[in-house]
């Protein structure tokens, strides 16, 4: 894997990484494929919205169908049909959710199937041979991800596991000839100086990028921000930066202005399943009764199949009746809205007008006061 950064814009990067399955060119967002599929979504729908990698989560694909009968039928992209770059998380984060059926300890983590009970354990080493079997071009290591809000000593102990962690992986992964490239994941908490302290340990032991994790877990917003500008201002330039697990439309105009590079999330396409569109004025809910007759499309201007060919009254009526082509045609808009939106930072990162585009974007997009006004890096004080 290479990246290079090709412009700036303030702390924002218009950046190009390369893969052995392609190119991707950043700040990216990318779908999020659970189980080997971005729902109700094919891999040409997904390269008509600009898709050029997605994520792949290690935890699904282990407990459904098995990482060693996907290497045995090719690999992850043969077993999809997806011809670009993949990235795969470590699995930590759907494991540790499983707060009543896991164990943690320094070898790893017990768990067991919420699909059938089996027993499983994963230990660092075992989630690099997992992520070396589906044939990944990004794997990370196993670490733990902590909730909001976490005491000082829980978030201390919790980063010392996952440095150590941390190592174990790269031992693993470089015991083995793959292609992939493997991200060190910076924990630390609420806590700006746990933050950088993983910073400094993390980079120390040399990582081909760095990914942002334990964000979105029920911090405050304006917290979210603070945080994620302190790590990224000092992550090492010259490598990519990915922001696990978020988010909302503003979260990703917000972060890219602070240097991220890469994005997932589940929203585009669960919240489609739940009726929620994204739009430049902000979301709507489609089956609200006041789109029962609206004739226009959901969004004027998207080229996305949705908007070009269906009035909000058809969604609508998709929606309300059950119809499972409303699932599919919601995740193609909201799909091909994050997709549109990343290709509009990067252009305005590359033409210098980044501070224009932020403006204009919010001036339309609302921002829920609950949540926290976009743009507010005030520090707070952690819990």
């Amino acid at each position: 894997m290479t990246f290079d950064v090709v412009a700036t814009d303030g702390g924002a990067r218009r950046g190009r990484l390369t893969t052995a399955h392609g190119v991707v060119d950043t700040p990216a967002f990318m779908p999020v494929g659970t189980r080997g599929t971005v729902k109700a979504l094919g891999p040409d729908d997904l390269t008509a919205a600009g898709a050029q990698i997605v994520l792949a989560n290690t935890y699904h694909l282990l407990l459904r169908p098995g990482h060693d009968l996907i290497r045995d039928l090719g690999g992850l992209h043969r077993f999809m049909a997806w011809d670009g770059p993949i990235l795969t998380d470590s699995g930590g984060f759907q494991v540790f959710s499983l707060s009543k059926i896991r164990k943690i300890s320094e070898d790893g983590v017990e768990f067991r199937s919420p699909v059938d009970g089996s027993a499983h354990a994963l230990t660092p080493e075992r989630s690099i041979e997992i992520q070396h079997a589906l044939g990944a071009d990004i794997i990370h290591p196993l670490d733990e991800c902590l909730a909001y809000p976490a005491t000082r000593e829980a978030t201390e102990r919790s980063l010392a596991l996952t440095l150590r962690w941390a190592r174990r992986a790269q031992v693993a992964h470089a015991a083995v000839a793959s292609d992939a490239a493997l991200f060190g994941i910076v924990q630390g908490g609420a806590w700006d100086d746990l933050r950088e302290r993983a910073v400094a340990e993390t980079v120390a032991l040399g990582f081909d990028g760095y990914a942002i994790g334990g964000m979105a877990v029920g911090e405050p917003k304006p917290l979210m921000y603070a945080l994620t500008a302190t790590v990224a201002a000092r992550l090492p330039v010259a490598q990519p930066r990915y922001l696990m697990g978020v988010g909302k439309p503003e979260d990703l105009v917000e972060a890219v202005s602070q240097g991220v590079d890469l994005f997932d999330c589940v929203l585009p396409t669960r919240n489609a399943r739940n009726g929620q569109c994204f739009t430049a004025d902000g979301p709507l809910v489609i089956k609200h009764a006041e789109y029962a007759r609206d004739a226009r499309p959901l969004q004027e201007g998207c080229g996305c199949y949705a908007c070009r060919r269906f009035s909000r009254a058809y969604l609508r009526h998709l929606f309300v009746t059950e119809e499972l082509l409303a699932f599919r045609l919601l995740s193609l808009h909201n799909i091909h809205f994050f997709l549109g939106l990343m290709a509009d930072l990067r252009s305005a990162i590359a033409e210098g007008r980044l501070g224009p585009f932020k403006t204009r974007f919010f001036e339309r997009y609302p921002v829920h006061p609950v949540e926290g006004k976009a743009g507010d890096t005030t520090r707070l004080l952690s819990p």
